[in-house]
């Protein structure tokens, strides 16, 4: 028997090793957290009080089991998650600029990721993996063009989320190297799931990359179909599009401390706004604000400011949200 959720995420969760500053051939240690989109997701959602179901394989190994802790102890509900006897838990490895110019060294604040996913637990998502009645009793299933990309068998499983009867949520999430000898097909399967969902959020760089559009205008006007479309651009601004209205919110300035989990934090706030019947601006603001939480400290999950401060935030004028600085919010 399952909880019956506000939201549903789907996805892959994966243990992350994080290295020392430096190259990471020079690390000595590492420090395990938790990460993958949809788990990031559905930890912002749980933490702005969105009851929260996760669906996912995980291994039955050490990674996979503090997993699930870690995402039951974030309050989400992990009782749909299927434990694969044998395949691995993925996981991925975080190199971490030091800005020493020495050798391999990143710049400080950029990161780089190796992935150690291939034959994951969670590649072998399929509709099987679907609990019965549990999807269709949210307000809003979500998952991302990661899970499309993870194999053939999940492909399908999406597909049939796009049946659902919630609101269904897609953050397109172009990775092009989980299509491998799919990748020809990626903009098609893409931009299938782009029409057939009623949430979709994208990256305005990686839209450009998979559609060979980037302006938002352009962008709603080849997909219709989602009555809400969010798109992040490089001016740091983002546009959407509810219906046939749009707005134009600016993020917040920030000193940025690691980009990883940015977009998951700014979905989970937008569909957390979007459950809570805020208006368009206020929807994408809370986006903004959890976002810039993930923005401004290490580690893929953000931790999201307080009920006081968020609705400080949310009711600035727009003179007022232009000119906050993000640690201002935090110090106040």
């Amino acid at each position: 028997m399952y909880s019956s959720p506000r939201a549903v995420c789907v996805g892959e969760g994966l243990v992350v090793l994080v290295a020392e500053p430096g190259a990471l051939e020079d690390s000595e240690s590492f420090s395990r957290s938790a990460g993958g989109a949809e788990a990031n997701v559905a930890r912002v959602l749980a933490q702005l009080g969105v009851s929260t179901s996760w669906i996912s394989r995980v291994g039955d190994d050490g990674f996979g089991r503090y997993l699930l802790a870690q995402l039951d102890e974030a309050g989400v509900d992990v009782s749909a998650v299927t434990v694969d006897p044998a395949r691995p838990t993925g996981m991925y490895v975080k190199e971490r600029g030091g800005g020493t110019g020495v050798g391999r060294d990143l710049p400080r604040g950029e990161s780089k990721m190796t992935y150690f996913r291939a034959g994951s637990a969670a590649s072998a998502l399929s509709v099987g993996d679907l609990p019965s009645g549990l999807v269709d009793a949210s307000e809003i299933v979500h998952f991302s063009g990661i899970t499309v990309a993870l194999s053939p068998s999940a492909e399908t499983m999406t597909r049939a989320l796009l049946d659902s009867e919630s609101l269904v949520s897609f953050d397109l999430n172009f990775r092009p190297s989980l299509w491998g000898n799919r990748i020809a097909e990626a903009p098609q399967i893409l931009a299938e799931h782009v029409r057939g969902c009623n949430v979709v959020l994208m990256g305005a760089d990686e839209a450009n990359d998979v559609f060979a559009l980037a302006d938002p205008a352009a962008l709603r006007a080849e997909f219709a179909e989602p009555h809400y479309l969010v798109v992040k651009n490089d001016a740091h601004v983002v546009t959407a599009f509810d219906g046939s209205s749009r707005v134009d919110v600016p993020a917040l300035k920030l000193d940025v401390v690691e980009k990883i989990g940015a977009g998951d934090a700014f979905a989970g706030g937008y569909l957390a706004g979007l459950l809570q019947d805020l208006s368009p601006v206020k929807r994408v603001r809370l986006g903004h604000l959890c976002a810039a939480s993930a923005l401004t400290a290490h580690g893929d999950v953000a931790e999201i400011l307080s009920s006081s401060i968020l609705d400080t935030a949310l009711n600035l004028s727009d003179t007022e949200w232009n000119a906050v600085h993000f640690a201002d919010l935090v110090t106040a």
